[in-house]
């Protein structure tokens, strides 16, 4: 599939106007300096006082009209309240503002028509200008008026100020922007910082049992035990020992958040049949009280009483067995990071326990601008539309802002912060689209929809500078990669402590305990999707929610699912890291050959002099790659990278691969489908296991040369070993590595075509593949 050749998905540099046209580099001069400054008329609507009767009960039911022009932003209303407390701010962008008078007015709720109760009416050239950090404007009582500007019974109390976005008062105010949304939508599209929850790794070491009950004393029993975790559930395996006291040894690792609402429940089973249990006991454990251990140091282990419940008359009884128990070492692991993420892009690589964490190195700042070129998302009323909004995730806080409505050139320019504690981190930041503008959230209904996504690679970002650079927003579709917009962003790292930073270098990317007492991959794998199912569950619990499948989006979780397509990508960049060292083969093999006979003269006089003065060795070497990186450092990379559709194969990549990219798991496409699909990958699968075989091959061929399996060879190889030894012992070194050198070297007409005998006799040592089934 070509790629369309109007399609630009470069990564272009661009020159806005940040901070008000201020110094960019100077973060003293705005506290949005990485944004483009957005004006905005702010109403805060505080009280009111003796407002006037007008039903017929002698009551009033007063709410607020705030009319600026078309827009017309109202408070909600109080029933039989003659001194309401609203305290609720409205915003209206200069950018839309058509009128000159801003209207403020008291109205009567009622239930054929609203009354009207007086009203404040402001000139906007007489409005004043705030500035934070000045502190907030104070709110005034105001008289209010009738139409003609006579005074009239009651005041209101209101504050009206020029600001821009940095106004604490911007996320939570109502906006003229999205005037449309209805009151229950309006919480989905304001401006959000949330946290992921923090998250632990619970190891429960099972020891042994003692003791145990089971019904049928006639058979030997065979005990396992089952722990659960909420919706997470670990069995052992079934003790070799099976006896009423069975032993296991065994850990067992969870991912538990806090804080801690749900106990571990550990029950011992028998299985006494094919699909058959009997529950022998249980215990519950409340995770408060379990020990923390921020090393690898043994914490003490204790013994638990099960209980067992029995049925009595359809009612569960529970039955205290304290001759039964249980051994266990449990304990809140501290030591390690628990990954949430995929781990090519992690954002956070400190350890659970706050107690480890080192100092931070810096500052991540990051201004999302605005968003260029959308693509329409759903319709509305007939017509195309497109509701973005941005998320950002860094280390455990995620950032979302304000839903721009029914515009393809969104302008959020809002501005965050995040402390940095290791550069060799990723900050993602994705584009969605708003499908609960109308509030209300059901599990089964519209999804917000992915317009895509950015990664920024902290490390090859220079600091203290800002980058200004507008993203090209690819998406993988069944039909192929497509570009749904652009958007804009202004980064800048500062770094607190530039040897703090140069000393993180050279420390290990994950905390100790991965090293020192390490999990399994597939364990990781495990523990990796229940930490991505904890935070999203948690986030789409907040209010308003982060919903599951921008989270999943966020982490990466479908990133380790089989893709054709990125197995091709993976295989062309082992090529392409494989190409530098072919070519330096091929660039030798051209001296041996003598194509260029001067440069190959020149290489036996460097090569004389490094044999003769060998202690020029290592300086030559480190030389040399010092000159190599001064001269690269012409063709230095000036933007930080973006998402590259070449390097994924993208760009050209076959339907029917993306179809099986974006198919289910487990699948749902029909039987001949997956039997061709099924067929590729065994040709693709036996390409891979001729590869690795081969390299198997050529290791067990080196184990061969004294291990006696073909005795014949060995005793070559040792006799070699013993003359070589000899000549070595008598001949200066400098004199062997010359006549090696001189005949590695050695011109065209001395050769043959024949391979070498070191290499005849290295191919017909034995492997064992002949062992092989």
């Amino acid at each position: 599939m070509k790629r369309p050749p109007h399609e630009d998905f470069s990564l272009k540099e661009t020159k806005p106007h940040l901070g008000g046209g201020k110094t960019t580099g100077d973060k003293l001069t705005s506290t949005y300096d990485l944004v483009e400054q957005m004006q905005y008329l702010y109403v805060r609507v505080v009280k009111a006082k003796d407002l006037p009767a007008k039903d017929v009960t002698g009551s009033c039911d007063p709410y607020v009209e705030v009319r600026m022009g078309n827009y017309k932003g109202t408070t909600r209303h109080f029933e039989k309240n003659p001194k309401p407390e609203w305290n609720q701010v409205f915003a209206f962008s200069k950018d839309r503002i058509q009128a000159s008078m801003l209207e403020v007015i008291v109205k009567d709720k009622d239930v054929l028509k609203d009354d009207f109760i007086g009203g404040v009416v402001f000139d906007l050239n007489e409005v004043p200008k705030r500035v934070p950090p000045d502190s907030p404007l104070a709110p005034q009582w105001y008289k209010l008026a009738d139409r003609k500007g006579d005074k009239l019974k009651g005041e209101l109390m209101l504050a009206v100020w020029w600001g821009t976005q940095a106004d604490e008062a911007f996320p939570e105010a109502w906006h003229s922007d999205a005037a449309t949304v209805s009151g229950d939508g309006l919480a989905n599209i304001r401006s959000k910082v949330y946290l992921s929850p923090k998250l632990w790794y619970l190891r429960v070491n099972v020891i042994e049992a003692q003791d145990l009950i089971p019904n049928d004393k006639t058979r030997f029993p065979e005990v396992y035990v089952k722990a659960t975790l909420g919706n997470q559930i670990l069995r052992t395996r079934v003790s070799s020992s099976k006896t009423i006291n069975p032993l296991w040894n065994e850990d067992l690792m969870f991912v538990a958040s806090e804080p801690f609402e749900e106990p571990l429940i550990l029950s011992v089973e028998d299985r006494v049949g094919p699909n058959k249990e009997e529950l022998l006991g249980r215990c519950g454990i409340p995770l408060q009280y379990v020990d923390r251990r921020l090393d690898h140091k043994m914490i003490n282990s204790r013994w638990f009483n099960l209980e067992k419940h029995i049925m009595v008359e359809g009612e569960k009884k529970k039955e205290v067995k304290f001759a039964s128990r249980i051994h266990m070492r449990i304990c809140l692991e501290g030591g390690y990071h628990v990954l949430d993420e995929s781990t090519h892009y992690s954002s956070d690589l400190r350890p659970t326990a706050k107690q480890l964490w080192k100092n931070s190195i810096g500052v991540l700042e990051v201004g999302i601008l605005s968003a260029n070129g959308l693509s329409p998302m759903k319709t509305k009323d007939g017509r195309a539309t497109t509701d973005a909004y941005c998320v950002a995730k860094y280390g455990n806080k995620w950032v979302r802002t304000r839903t721009i409505v029914d515009s393809f050139t969104p302008k959020w320019n809002e501005q965050y912060t995040w402390e940095v504690f290791d550069p060799c981190t990723v900050i993602t930041i994705g584009v969605f689209d708003n499908c609960h503008l109308q509030g209300g959230d059901n599990p089964g209904g519209a999804r917000d929809s992915r317009i895509g996504k950015v990664r920024i690679r902290l490390s090859t970002l220079e600091t203290d500078r800002v980058y200004t650079h507008s993203y090209p927003l690819l998406v993988l579709h069944p039909s192929g990669v497509k570009k749904m917009g652009e958007i804009h962003l202004a980064v800048r790292f500062t770094c607190s402590s530039l040897v703090n930073m140069m000393h993180m270098y050279s420390q290990p990317l994950l905390p100790k305990m991965h090293y020192v007492h390490p999990l399994t991959v597939s364990q990781l794998d495990s523990l990796r999707h229940q930490a991505t199912q904890i935070v999203s569950m948690r986030l789409s619990r907040a209010e308003p929610p982060l919903r599951k499948e921008i989270v999943e989006y966020m982490l990466d979780v479908g990133s380790h699912m089989w893709s054709m397509r990125r197995s091709k990508a993976n295989f062309l960049r082992i090529m392409s890291v494989l190409g530098g060292l072919i070519a330096m083969g091929k660039w030798f093999d051209q001296i041996c050959s003598w194509k260029n006979p001067i440069t190959t003269v020149l290489i036996h006089i460097l090569f004389l002099i490094l044999i003769l003065y060998p202690e020029l060795i290592l300086p030559t070497v480190f030389l040399y790659m010092f000159l190599i990186g001064i001269w690269y450092y012409r063709w230095k990379p000036r933007n930080p990278p973006h998402m590259d559709t070449r390097l994924s194969c993208a760009d050209n990549a076959h339907p029917d691969e993306l179809d099986e990219e974006f198919d289910t798991f487990p699948t749902n496409r029909p039987p001949d489908v997956i039997r061709m699909r099924y067929d590729r990958i065994r040709s693709i699968a036996g390409r891979m296991q001729t590869v690795i075989g081969d390299l198997a091959t050529q290791g067990e061929r080196f184990q061969s040369l004294i291990s006696w399996r073909d005795p014949r060879a060995t005793s070559l190889f040792v006799v070699f070993c013993l003359l070589a030894a000899i000549v070595l012992y008598v001949t200066p070194f400098q004199v062997i590595a010359i006549l090696t050198g001189f005949y590695v070297l050695r011109h065209p007409r001395f050769r043959r075509k024949l391979p070498s005998v070191p290499i005849n006799f290295f191919r017909r040592l034995p492997a064992r593949t002949d062992c092989m089934l």
